[in-house]
């Protein structure tokens, strides 16, 4: 069963099934999908917490823009976003960057947590095609 939580910009889930807490951030042609724990799950929408900069704290899968400061642009950080948010409807532009791009922008911007993840998943990727 699927539990959500919404508030202005933001909506999370918490998929009782498979233990697993999500959200996704969206303002003005910026959307972002996150992988967020049960910590942050609890504390949105209490007074004084403010979300997005809260989501932000968890592992970025996905993100898409849409406005007036560059061209549209989608960037994959995990390949199984629209898996493990598979309730949101998702932004995308089209126009997607490419993984060696992703690296350099995750290596930059990203926390630690998607950091290592990324690195992971690039890993098994190596992995598996050397096989």
């Amino acid at each position: 069963m699927l539990h959500f939580k919404k508030g202005i910009g933001w909506q999370a889930c918490y998929d009782d099934e498979k233990n697993l807490y999500t959200a996704k951030t969206s303002w003005r042609g910026d959307y972002h999908l996150y992988e967020i724990n049960e910590e942050i799950f609890r504390q949105l929408g209490e007074p004084g917490v403010y979300a997005d900069e809260l989501i932000h704290t968890g592992r970025h899968l996905y993100y898409s823009q849409d406005n007036p400061i560059g061209p549209p642009t989608d960037m994959v950080i995990d390949e199984n976003y629209a898996t493990l948010c598979s309730w949101a409807v998702i932004q995308r532009s089209g126009n997607v960057m490419p993984s060696e791009l992703t690296d350099i922008a995750v290596d930059l911007w990203e926390n630690e947590e998607t950091r290592e993840q990324r690195k992971k998943q690039k890993e098994s990727e190596k992995k598996e095609s050397d096989e």
